[in-house]
């Protein structure tokens, strides 16, 4: 009886055994692969699974979900020789378990290695104005070049990324000298521009003020030969009606031409500024003889055929006659100095 109590123990916990190593439980995000007698079968995935107990156990715990890997600072030389530290942090993740657990040993350390290298040869073939404007092509070759060398694995590299490129210190003062002075050149080129600018502007605002003027000139010469035309047009008229009033015969119109001409002529000479003294016979009675005899001259070239009118003549040079002092008297009177000769 005690003899099957122990046997019966010993079945039950075979029992617990058997289960317990053929009961498999992968939580998510993991992957583990199954060996037999050291030999790869199959790939467990996550939940419940069942494998052949005592013959078959767990290889390698793989974990699928996408992982972080920092890279650690390095030194590296480009390609005009300049020195900088370059870090960066990679991104992968497990596709296929297999291949994570049997192609490769030690898979970080791997992937760490791996883009170290290849951040050295993708930085070296670069310069270092290259290198520190074009990040987004250094993450890109770097992420082409490492995924395709870690395929074999059964990884894929999803991002790249260049965290931090610290060239010398000496020579960050020279690149800041060097931006200092490209600021300097294009301000003085803007200056320079908008000097020249404005000097355009202003040439041509004298140049159209020089268009206008002319144009105001011309319009103005314009109208004043207008107004001599008009002036000349009135002077020839009037020359004519004298000149047919004295193919007439009438002498008034000659006498009163002559007069006209003589007291506006001491009118100017009596009232001009530059003249201080003015000489001039003061006797009305001179200007009268004086117009007296133009009048006798005037009769005698028309001749006795016009005897007829000569009392109306004679009446009519005297009235003029006193017309003529009378405009001789106020023209004199409007001199500064009046001297008797």
């Amino acid at each position: 009886m005690f003899g099957f109590n122990i046997a019966l123990l010993l079945l039950v916990v075979l029992v617990v055994a058997t289960l317990f190593a053929g009961i498999k439980q992968v939580p998510q995000g993991y992957q583990y692969t199954v060996e037999r007698f050291g030999r790869y079968t199959k790939t467990l995935m996550p939940g419940l699974n069942l494998i052949v107990p005592f013959f078959d156990r767990i290889g390698a715990r793989v974990n699928m979900k996408e992982q972080v890997l920092d890279i650690p600072t390095q030194e590296v030389i480009t390609r005009d020789n300049a020195t900088v530290s370059v870090d960066a942090v990679a991104f992968f993740q497990v596709l296929n378990a297999a291949q994570s657990a049997y192609q490769v040993s030690d898979l970080n350390y791997a992937v760490l290695n791996l883009n170290m290298t290849n951040i050295r040869t993708v930085v070296g073939s670069m310069d270092l104005d290259e290198l520190l404007s074009n990040r987004n092509t250094i993450n890109e070759k770097l992420l082409h070049v490492v995924d395709e060398a870690a395929h074999p694995w059964g990884l894929k590299m999803t991002r790249i990324e260049i965290k931090d490129i610290q060239p010398p210190r000496d020579l960050v003062d020279a690149m800041g000298r060097q931006m200092k002075a490209e600021r300097d050149k294009r301000a003085q080129v803007l200056e320079a521009e908008g000097d020249r600018n404005a000097n355009i502007l202003r040439a041509e605002g004298f140049k159209q003020a020089q268009i206008l003027e002319a144009e105001g000139k011309r319009e103005a010469a314009y109208r004043q030969a207008e107004a001599r035309e008009r002036l000349a047009e009135a002077e020839a008229k009037a020359t004519l009606v004298l000149s047919e009033a004295i193919a007439k015969g009438n002498v008034q119109a000659i006498n009163y031409f002559v007069a006209q001409k003589y007291t506006d002529a001491l009118a100017s000479i009596g009232t001009a500024n530059n003249q201080k003294v003015v000489l001039m016979p003061m006797e009305a009675s001179s200007l009268i003889g004086s117009l007296g005899g133009i009048g006798a001259i005037a009769k005698e070239v028309f001749g006795s055929s016009q005897e007829k009118n000569k009392v109306e003549s004679r009446t009519g040079d005297d009235v003029f006659s006193r017309g003529c002092y009378m405009r001789l008297k106020q023209a004199v009177l409007t001199s500064r100095h009046m001297v008797k000769p």
